[in-house]
């Protein structure tokens, strides 16, 4: 059963009627429009509209500009300059070029925007104030009361959809465009649709801008600013369909429109609802949804600013310090003293290297480093806390077990330089090769820095200890050196005694780790 019952209150409306007699519009003296053949549109809570045929228009109109709106009942809105002698009244002029069907009447009209004129000669004619129009209801209620204790996108998706049909809006299907700031994920596409138990979401990567079915979509259409799109579906010969329109009709949806969500930020996201109802959507519901549209926009710019926030955390951050900073240590000083080994990965060579292989090819290279060897540390249950030039400085928190957290900076060390081994011999990456410093000890684990400007790091003598090895085992021909403190977790060291390191001011017991692509790496 399809439901297309509006609640009893007066609803969103929309009506065009024409004008008697002569209108004429002026700029101060300059007449704009004169016109025996002018229409008034009175719409909820917008004050009324004139429209002039546009040969009636007495200035010179510049061409098209960039600026575009949308309307679920006029269509998409195109601007023109007014010319006048000496001025240009920006974006002044709007016309729909193809009007839908319940504005289909202002089609080749224009009209004027209140700063492009003074005043309006009406003639006979007399215009009725705007009405308010009452349009509360389940939706309305549920947006400003109930709608703000759901705190996924998914579950608002969800409960946005079935509120709408409780409201008695006959909708099939509704999505929920939104893109994200991710350096791997383009944004989040939520999908509800009628007789499904479950939100659909599609993580799109930003592979999709260059993707046919995106290409040629309703939703580049509305993302790229170019306005909404109305388009009913039980027409014959639908003019500006989209291949997903017909997939639709297939499976009996009758009206479909997108419509823009844009965000504070100034990015366009998208509704798009579809109906199912023989008579496609009533001026009403739609309206309805129009107006709340800013409002379920902002719902929406909370959850993606929260999860923007997180993953940029987790991408500059890391994700453990990603989630205290979260979590609320973000004054200057908040952190603990921990625990921890700590390992410094420095790639050998870099100098060189960025000179033989230009600038370009030499930030591949290391950005091929960097996710060799942040994969390694992760999957060890490390965390890279940052890039540090050609470097990468990793942490391995000691928890529960101390023991556990040496062995893991160990098997990472080792890891990497077999790795980085594997892909010189392969010949996929010739140039990566590496020098280890690991050490273990007490820690400050937060935030340094100055008021403006923090940083969340590791403070201790082990991260500088660890830095120190590494630049010891490059001058003695070892990629790992590790301290006393990590070589009771190792399978096999190879003792380097006492060794003296620059700024540090009592000598450090190491030892070099013996890997099993040691025989290939020095032939």
């Amino acid at each position: 059963m399809n439901v297309h019952t509006t609640p009893s209150t007066k609803g969103y409306g929309i009506s065009v009627e024409p004008l008697n007699g002569r209108i004429a519009i002026y700029r101060d003296n300059t007449l704009l429009a004169e016109s025996t053949g002018a229409k008034v549109m009175y719409e909820t809570r917008l004050p009324a509209t004139i429209y002039v045929p546009r040969e009636d228009v007495c200035v010179d109109l510049g061409a098209e500009t960039e600026l575009q709106t949308f309307c679920p009942f006029k269509g998409t809105a195109t601007y023109h300059d007014v010319i006048l002698d000496g001025q240009r009244l920006t974006n002044s002029v709007w016309a729909y070029e193809e009007a839908l069907p319940e504005s289909a009447s202002i089609q080749g009209y224009v009209g004027f925007m209140p700063s492009a004129y003074t005043r309006v000669d009406l003639g006979e004619n007399q215009l009725r104030a705007p009405e308010d129009g009452n349009i509360s209801g389940p939706l309305i209620d549920w947006l400003m009361r109930g709608a703000s204790e759901i705190n996924t996108p998914e579950s608002f998706t969800k409960a946005l959809a079935e509120k709408m049909l409780e409201h008695g809006i006959a909708i099939q299907r509704l999505s929920i465009l939104a893109w994200s700031l991710h350096p791997l994920i383009a944004g989040k596409h939520y999908i509800w649709e009628k007789g499904e138990a479950e939100i659909s979401t599609n993580v799109p990567t930003y592979e999709i801008h260059d993707h046919p079915a995106y290409i040629n979509s309703p939703l580049r259409h509305v993302s790229n600013g170019m306005g909404g799109v109305r388009q009913r579906l039980n027409d014959e010969n639908p003019q500006n369909s989209f291949p997903i329109m017909e997939d639709l009709r297939a499976k009996g949806a009758t009206d479909y429109v997108a419509m823009p969500l844009p965000f504070s930020d100034g990015r366009t996201n998208v509704l798009t609802l579809t109906c199912d109802h023989p008579e496609g959507f009533t001026t009403e519901n739609l309206g309805l949804v129009f107006e709340c549209s800013s409002v379920i926009a902002r719902f929406y710019e909370v959850f993606m600013q929260r999860e923007n926030a997180q993953v940029l955390l987790e991408t500059y951050v890391g994700k453990r310090s990603g989630a205290r900073v979260l979590g609320g240590e973000i004054r200057r000083g908040d952190g603990d003293e921990i625990d921890a080994a700590i390992m410094f990965c420095d790639l050998r060579n870099s100098t060189s290297l960025e000179e033989q292989l230009g600038r370009t090819a030499y930030i591949n290279v290391l950005n091929d480093f960097f996710e060799t060897v942040s994969g390694i540390v992760h999957d060890n249950g490390g965390e890279v806390l940052k890039f540090i030039g050609d470097a990468v400085l990793a942490v391995f928190p000691e928890g529960e077990d101390s023991i556990v957290a040496r062995r893991s900076a160990q098997r990472s060390a080792v890891g990497i330089v077999e790795k980085l081994g594997e892909l010189r011999q392969s010949g996929s990456d010739v140039h990566c090769d590496c020098s280890i410093g690991v050490a273990y000890g007490r820690v400050t684990y937060g935030n340094v820095g100055s008021r403006e400007r923090l940083d969340f790091t590791v403070i201790g003598q082990a991260a500088n200890i660890a830095a120190r090895l590494g630049e010891y085992g490059k001058t003695i021909g070892h990629r790992i050196v590790v301290s006393a403190d990590i070589q009771h977790a190792c399978s096999s060291a190879l003792p380097l005694g006492n060794v003296k390191l620059h700024n540090v001011s009592q000598p450090v017991t190491s030892f070099a780790l013996r890997t099993s692509a040691d025989a290939v790496l020095n032939a």
